[in-house]
């Protein structure tokens, strides 16, 4: 019996129109495309992908953001795969390729970066997690070897502003999680964490000038996240 796909897209309130546009079409062949309008329903990432999940009506869900773009490549490698009765996969992630500062980024943890993202809806559970959220799923997960192209191309004050953004987000998980109080040691761990994960163990620099400073830009965010939660844990203290 011939199985068929959803496509499930977050559309957030400042989406791209260029890429929202590279993106539809990379999956126009796609049997169904469900879009969820972020702004227009309560709740974080999870809960969107969740009713995204729960109005798709095909045998197999694929999850893609407005800044990505499904290679023809890796449509024929997931129409391949969703129509093999003998694969015992029940969902895929898949490689991600990450496109920073126009360029192709193969180190500081940038590729593969594997995203669980393709599912066979009747083994499907859940998301869970408000920031980086995760699936729950019954059966085995397989690998695919075709990349996700992602356009990560902001510049360094958009990235900024997105590092406030989600840092307060983050700062407040930790918070709500009882994270110990922060001090000089915590921070300084913690920023020399962050450094020797992108630097030296995933080789950032191996990418260059640009990989070097976004490198240097992980560690930041690191460090503001950790702010967050210090100012939060002031204020407690001082009530």
């Amino acid at each position: 019996m011939e199985t068929s796909l959803s496509v499930i897209i977050l559309i957030g309130e400042k989406v791209d129109k260029v890429l929202y546009k590279k993106c539809l079409a990379s999956v126009s062949w796609a049997d169904e495309i469900v879009k969820i309008e972020t702004k227009n329903e309560k709740g974080g990432f999870s809960d969107w992908r969740n009713l995204g999940f729960k109005k798709a009506t095909k045998d197999w869900i694929l999850y893609i953001d407005t800044d990505e773009e499904v290679t023809k490549e890796l449509e024929r490698e997931i129409k391949k795969v969703i129509s093999n009765s003998t694969i015992k996969n029940s969902s895929y992630a898949i490689p991600r390729k990450n496109i920073i500062f126009g360029k192709e980024f193969k180190h500081g943890g940038q590729y593969p970066d594997y995203q669980k993202r393709l599912f066979l809806k009747k083994d499907f559970i859940k998301w869970f997690g408000n920031l980086h959220e995760e699936p729950k799923f019954k059966g085995n997960l397989g690998l695919l070897k075709n990349p996700i192209i992602h356009h990560k191309d902001l510049n360094i004050n958009q990235m900024l502003e997105k590092t406030n953004m989600w840092s307060e987000i983050e700062g407040q998980l930790m918070f709500d999680t009882n994270h110990p109080q922060m001090n000089i040691i915590r921070f300084f761990s913690a920023g020399i964490r962050e450094f020797y994960l992108r630097m030296i163990k995933q080789r950032a620099f191996l990418d260059g000038a640009k990989g070097v400073i976004y490198a240097f830009y992980q560690v930041y965010s690191r460090l503001i996240s950790y702010s967050k939660l210090w100012e939060k844990q002031q204020s407690t203290t001082r009530i």
